[in-house]
């Protein structure tokens, strides 16, 4: 098994299902997933290779079955699920995260808006951010790749400096990104072994200190 570890991130290529079996319940304060929705989006038909030229991969046919979503609950105080519109075995949801993609989206064919259910029990709220306009796809490595500042937005209003975060579909590693600069303890995995790779190089990349003489 291939693994990344820092002092505040641990990433390895492996199944979710296997990782979260190796933790008791409630070991994180907090997981933020992003599985796959079911609707096809693997990479050929979003028009899009990604930076590192990866061909198409047939992970977006099915959704998580529902031995996931209760695994994910068994390890998890509390959970932020991108795309619980999709999955109806897990409703009803306390909450909920609506990310506004902004004027680049508007009038196309993808979606202007992404959904996601929280177990926190508070009001809904939205993050307006247009990855496009923010050049946050220059590079992009993964056909549904999240910005890192969509995470940066969750940790600051549903997190806590040190807390452990659970992710089970790592895809480009934005979350890595922003949970290293937000002080947060990462677990995440990714099972892809290309898109595993391209992410820890990212990582690496994007969280390597500077100094400055």
């Amino acid at each position: 098994m291939m693994s990344m570890q820092t002092d505040n991130l641990d990433i390895r290529n492996m199944d979710c299902m296997e990782l979260m079996r190796e933790y008791p319940d409630n070991h994180f304060d907090l997981a933020v997933v992003d599985p796959p929705y079911g609707i096809g989006m693997s990479g050929g038909n979003v028009g899009y290779k990604g930076g590192n030229n990866l061909e198409r991969k047939e992970w977006d046919n099915d959704i998580p079955p529902n031995e996931y979503f209760i695994e994910l609950r068994r390890v998890s105080t509390n959970q932020i699920i991108w795309g619980s519109n999709y999955f109806p075995s897990i409703w009803p949801m306390k909450s909920f995260i609506v990310w506004d993609k902004g004027n680049g989206f508007k009038g196309r064919t993808y979606a202007e808006a992404e959904l996601a259910g929280t177990s926190h029990n508070r009001c809904a709220k939205v993050f307006s951010y247009d990855p496009l306009a923010g050049r946050d796809y220059v590079g992009k490595m993964h056909p549904t790749q999240k910005p890192v500042k969509l995470y940066d937005w969750i940790f600051a209003n549903y997190a806590e400096k040190g807390m452990t975060i659970l992710d089970t579909h790592m895809g480009s590693g934005s979350i890595a990104v922003a949970s290293h600069y937000a002080g947060m303890h990462l677990t995440a995995c990714e099972l892809d072994e290309d898109y595993f790779k391209a992410a820890c190089e990212r990582i690496d990349r994007e969280t390597r200190q500077t100094t400055l003489f």
